[in-house]
Order: C-alpha cells, then sequence, then structure tokens
C-alpha cells in the first residue's frame, strides 16, 4: 500500500546531507513552508545551496535559516527587501554566495529541471552582467542567452490538501513556485493543512500529481489573534 504521510517534518527532513541543493517555495512568505524550515534548522544540515524566489524576510522561515549559517549559496531573484537583513549582513561579510536570476528565467529553469529539457535560449539577460560566460546566440532577430536547468536533491513546499499518495491542492497564490519545484527535486517533501482520503481531491483540482511527491507532513494552521487562523502564507 501506499502512503507518503510521515509524522513530522523531522522526521521527513531526517536525511538531508550537508552540501545538498534545496528548493524552498514560497513567494515572499506566501506559501513558504515554515515548519519544514525550522526542521531542516534543527536537523542540523549545512553548507547548503537554496532555490527560492527570495532570500528571507524579517527573523523567520528562510531568514531564521540564514541567519544559522547553514546556507552556501542562495539561487533568487529578489535577494534584497526592507526586511532582508540576514542576508544582507552575510552578504556583505562575504558569508554567502549569491546567483542572481530573473524571476521567469528562475522559473523556467525549475521547470525545465522538472520537464527533462536540457536548456533553453531567451531574450532576458543579455547585454547585462547576468550573461557574462554564457553561450548567446541570434534567433528570429533577437540576441537570445543560454540558461541551463536547476535541479535539487530537496524540495519543500506548502500545499493546502494532500492524500496518501502526494497528490496536493494549493490556496491561491501560496501555490507560486511549489508545483515546478517539485517536478525539479529528487525528493519532495510537502506540508498540508489536510489530509484527505483517496479520491477526495478532484482529478481536475490536483495541481501536483502524487508522482513528484515522496513525503506528505500534516500541519496544523497557526492561528493569529482572536479572528480566526493565518493561511497562507
Amino acid at each position: 500500500m501506499i502512503d507518503k504521510i510521515v509524522a513530522t517534518c523531522a522526521e521527513a527532513l531526517a536525511d538531508v546531507p550537508d552540501g545538498a541543493t534545496v528548493m524552498i517555495g514560497g513567494f515572499g512568505t506566501a506559501g513558504q513552508p515554515n515548519e519544514l524550515i525550522d526542521a531542516l534548522i534543527a536537523q542540523g544540515a549545512k553548507d547548503l545551496t537554496i532555490v527560492n524566489n527570495n532570500a528571507g524576510n524579517g527573523d523567520t522561515g528562510l531568514a531564521a535559516l540564514l541567519a544559522a549559517g547553514r546556507v552556501r549559496k542562495i539561487i533568487c531573484s529578489f535577494p534584497r527587501q526592507v526586511d532582508s537583513w540576514h542576508f544582507d549582513r552575510l552578504y556583505r561579510e562575504g558569508r554567502i554566495e549569491l546567483e542572481l536570476v530573473p524571476q521567469g528565467n528562475l522559473a523556467e529553469r525549475i521547470r525545465a529541471a522538472g520537464a527533462g529539457i536540457g536548456g533553453f535560449f531567451t531574450p532576458t539577460g543579455y547585454g547585462t552582467e547576468l550573461a557574462q560566460g554564457k553561450e548567446t546566440r541570434f534567433i528570429d532577430g533577437k540576441w537570445m542567452v543560454l540558461e541551463t536547468p536547476i535541479h535539487a536533491d530537496f524540495a519543500l513546499i506548502k500545499a493546502e490538501r494532500g492524500d496518501r499518495w502526494g497528490n496536493l491542492t494549493y490556496r491561491m497564490t501560496a501555490r507560486n513556485f511549489g508545483p515546478i519545484m517539485a517536478m525539479a527535486a529528487r525528493v519532495t517533501v510537502a506540508t498540508v493543512h489536510e489530509v484527505v482520503p483517496l479520491g477526495a481531491l478532484d482529478p481536475e483540482a490536483v495541481v501536483t500529481p502524487g508522482l513528484f511527491v515522496q513525503r506528505v507532513v500534516p500541519v496544523a494552521r497557526t492561528k493569529t489573534g482572536a479572528g480566526g487562523f493565518k493561511q497562507a502564507a
């Protein structure tokens, strides 16, 4: 019987090795799997390469992972915002490497890895420092830059509902990079707020098929004040 449900985030991440490449879903804080990030910090893996759209916000989630000194390199499209002080400090001190990738290129490089595409040409970045050292070609009247896929050892993503086979649905903008990251990693770990029986998810609504998911961890919603629950995020 296929059952990918794992009781705890700690158990789901116990085998992450030092030096691993880890994709972490999220657009800022939306869709960021904070429980998995906290478990990764506690697990102790170091010298990690992190792939994310951002480089952490405030003092929690991805920012906490950076602050703990566990990240050797980050691949992202938007590393600096008003509350990215941990990344700023580490970068200025020369303690973290940055690979800056335009957001569309980042998404397509991740998608290419999941789709088995060896690379693609794009006009984005041509003529800038981002294209230095990369192959360029003149295609259909435009200069293009060759971009390569980004593969990962692990993908940590946040979903809304899932079943024991690993089929997943998402909540609104929390979906963001999760589906393509699940396809691009050797091991995908997803948190869900609700585990449902097989067949309860409408096949037409399943965004990430269980084929791309190895571990599913149920997590409770986080309450916020008297008004209800903090979802998304």
